[in-house]
């Protein structure tokens, strides 16, 4: 199974805390995982979807249906649709150490962290360890020959596994009008999910770029306060990341407005009408397309207490990707599209202003190899070892 590892995660962190919620967008394969997961342990699981009415009328007494399965794991899909429950759940739990129930009690599965982290992160404070699931990653694929197609496709299993290129786009374009017809209208009216499409458009033209939301603001024809709201919603659908500027205290001018990539890469491409990897070859967002699609795979696999940062000072030094553990260690990533990257200046400058402890290049080839005194050039699987690695 390719979620192996990712089972393992979750299922470690159900013997040590009561709930566990994993968050992804619709489709990335949060139902498949957790029945996997129901299947593999000892005890019985009861699965509940919360967009079926059936199921939801099983709730309408939490507390007695909660109580009829003690013992047993509890898996609540889409619980976003009945945020109320989180207030019940720390209830139960609570009840339920008392009674020597301690661990595993309930896996949560949300497509929106937008009320789900707000509710739990208020309710269940202590009860409660998130997981985050992404699509398919460079790493579970494993054959280099596949990774263009997860690039050009993006890792939503139904869009990486179509029987064609084609039919992958098609795949993907009834997912974003699924996305702003369905799941959109949830948040209310002060979302119109017509102005969604053509920011979420602008936003693939533009990937990895600087947020100007006055700029989006005019192409939009909308406030910079709409915008910001339109950016909002996206970063809790969880299809969009922005990543922040370094911002360490290193007496430079530094570029404090962060950059905006598409999650998906397949998304990207799909937003700009891109059919197969000569489509994508042959376009302006090649470059920036791959440096989002290197970042998402390595922040997939980023352990607990790193943070991801890019750095740019205002004269030009620059690093695509900056981990950092405890203010002190520090990776320093260029991502090159090129078979025989080089690096700038502005790199090395960079990575003497916030002293890189270690200093990478990942490029599409598979060849490990010294790109320069201290820097080491090598493939995105290979970087995401690297970082797994890190204690």
């Amino acid at each position: 199974m390719i979620k192996r590892q990712v089972q393992t995660e979750i299922m470690e962190l159900l013997d040590e805390f009561p709930a566990v919620a994993v968050l992804g967008p619709r489709q990335v394969g949060k139902t498949t995982l957790a029945r996997e997961i129901a299947a593999s342990i000892p005890a019985e699981a009861v699965y509940l979807d919360l967009e079926n009415p059936t199921d939801r009328v099983k709730l309408d007494e939490p507390e007695i249906y909660f109580s009829l399965h003690k013992g047993k794991l509890i898996i609540l899909d889409e619980i976003q649709r009945v945020p109320e429950l989180f207030q019940i759940l720390r209830g139960v739990i609570d009840q339920r150490r008392s009674e020597g129930y301690r661990f595993g009690q309930f896996l949560i599965l949300g497509s929106a962290s937008l009320d789900l982290l707000k509710q739990s992160s208020e309710t269940l404070a202590g009860r409660i360890a998130y997981k985050e699931l992404s699509g398919f990653t460079a790493s579970e694929i494993g054959q280099l020959d596949l990774q263009d197609r997860l690039w050009l496709r993006g890792g939503f299993p139904d869009s990486f596994l179509a029987k064609s290129d084609t039919a992958s786009l098609r795949w993907r374009l009834n997912f974003i009008s699924t996305y702003l017809e369905r799941d959109v209208p949830q948040f209310g009216s002060r979302i119109p999910a017509t102005g969604l499409r053509p920011l979420w458009t602008m936003l693939a033209h533009a990937q990895g770029g600087q947020l100007h939301s006055a700029q989006l603001s005019a192409n939009l024809g909308v406030s910079a306060p709409t915008v910001k709201r339109y950016i909002e919603l996206l970063e809790d659908l969880l299809l969009i990341r922005t990543l922040r500027p370094w911002a360490g205290n290193i007496g430079k001018r530094l570029v404090k407005t962060p950059k905006v990539y598409i999650r998906d890469s397949g998304l990207t491409h799909a937003l700009l009408n891109l059919t197969t990897i000569d489509d994508l070859l042959g376009h302006p967002v090649v470059g920036a397309s791959w440096e989002g699609f290197v970042i998402e795979n390595l922040l997939s696999c980023l352990p607990v207490g790193l943070t991801a940062w890019f750095y740019r000072t205002i004269v030009g030094a620059e690093i695509d990707l900056v981990i950092e553990k405890n203010m002190q260690y520090k990776i320093a990533i260029e991502i090159k599209r090129s078979m025989a990257p080089t690096l700038s200046k502005g790199f090395h400058i960079g990575c003497e202003d916030i002293k890189a402890t270690e200093r990478f290049i990942v490029y599409p080839g598979q060849e490990r190899y010294p790109a320069s005194k201290d820097v080491i050039a090598l493939s995105l699987t290979e970087m995401m070892a690297e970082l797994r690695r890190i204690k």
